[in-house]
């Protein structure tokens, strides 16, 4: 049986998603407190799976790791470019800083991650950040987006390495032709359905 919680957190209100199959769980990025809010309801987290390196979605990556001592894979190793720490702190005249952590599986080039109980598609869609994920939960109309497809909206390209045509080609050649019923949970915001996006979302006419 697999079920699907959100936690919304951080500054930038930050979705993190927990997927429970059996008895295993695994966390879909690592939102500020996400950790704290794991370990009160008295669980732990067998991975961390991470959509992309932006400060946002690793807040508590090192907390998580530190905790539960539990694996994290990425599509990379995390930069100054790509978890946009320097930038952000400039932006907000305040440190950005995040607790060290380590990746110990890296996932650039590939497609498939199968994990216990859990069996997942990964689409690389680039744009909104270089090493931009969204992973489709094979057994059931599910993808966890990232921040490449909001309700009504798409990623942000004018971070660094940015690029609003190569966002807007990966999600025409690889989100479209799913099942419009295909749920979409996305970094931030509320859900939405692929279906939906193609009808009605203003960045993809």
């Amino acid at each position: 049986m697999l079920e699907i919680e959100v936690y919304c957190g951080g500054m930038f209100q930050t979705n993190g998603y927990l997927v429970t199959v059996g008895e295993k769980r695994y966390l879909f990025d690592a939102p500020g407190e996400v950790a704290d809010w794991i370990s009160q309801s008295n669980r732990t987290i067998d991975g961390l799976i991470l959509t992309h390196l932006h400060h946002d979605h690793i807040l508590d990556a090192g907390l998580i790791q530190q905790k539960f001592g539990c694996p994290i894979w990425s599509h990379s190793e995390p930069t100054d470019e790509l978890t946009l720490i320097s930038s952000l702190s400039q932006m907000m005249g305040t440190d950005m800083s995040v607790d060290e952590f380590t990746i110990d599986h890296l996932i650039a080039g590939e497609t498939n991650l199968s994990l216990d109980g859990l069996d997942l598609s990964i689409l690389h869609i680039p744009g909104h950040s270089p090493d931009s994920l969204t992973f489709q939960l094979n057994n059931e109309p599910v993808i966890i987006g990232g921040d490449v497809l909001f309700k009504g909206g798409i990623g942000r390209t004018d971070f660094p390495n940015g690029s609003h045509e190569q966002l807007i080609g990966g999600i025409k050649e690889k989100l479209w032709p799913l099942a419009d019923e295909t749920q979409v949970l996305p970094g931030h915001g509320p859900p939405t359905t692929i279906g939906e996006e193609k009808a009605t979302n203003p960045f993809l006419k």
